[in-house]
């Protein structure tokens, strides 16, 4: 059985996302089924790591996003491509930091805690299948080498995962 190891984030993302990796290639080794890979993805991020209130899936049904598996409130559960943040990084197959939800044009508040966001597209073969989403209470919360460590664990639920 899995059971998650908490993990030190004190100044050290580079080794925090090292780690959190590990765990997940561990947690999802073996299990294709992307749904119940984004369920325990959502809850190992959610409950590892530090400073967010949302962490969460939005697939691609039809022409826009629909709601997965998450950690939460209860959330949006449809968004257009092109709209808010989850909908600009499905129009622009890239990641997106947001460093002030307030600032951004069009974003949309699904809780009002959330100060700051990450959102990965989930990209394989070039299509845009969905996204994971995370939000934080903090602004500033989320930076480039977040970007970067989310990155790696989309890399890692698309090769599990049979999307």
């Amino acid at each position: 059985m899995f059971e998650a190891k908490p993990i030190s984030s004190a100044g050290d993302k580079r080794g925090f996302y090292g780690s959190l990796a590990q765990q997940l290639s561990g947690l999802l080794e073996g299990e294709p089924d992307a749904v119940a890979n984004a369920a325990n993805m959502s809850a190992l991020i959610y409950g590892l790591m530090p400073d967010l209130n949302w962490a969460g899936f939005y697939f691609m049904r039809g022409e826009g996003l629909v709601l997965g598996p998450f950690q939460g409130k209860p959330a949006c559960v449809r968004i257009a491509v092109g709209r808010g943040v989850c909908g600009t990084a499905v129009e622009r197959k890239a990641s997106v930091v947001v460093p002030d939800v307030h600032a951004f044009p069009g974003h949309i508040a699904c809780d009002s805690a959330s100060r700051s966001e990450l959102v990965v597209p989930l990209i394989k073969d070039g299509q845009v299948l969905g996204v994971l989403d995370l939000d934080s209470p903090s602004p500033n919360r989320f930076d480039e080498e977040d970007r970067e460590g989310c990155e790696r664990l989309v890399r890692i639920y698309l090769d599990a995962s049979d999307l």
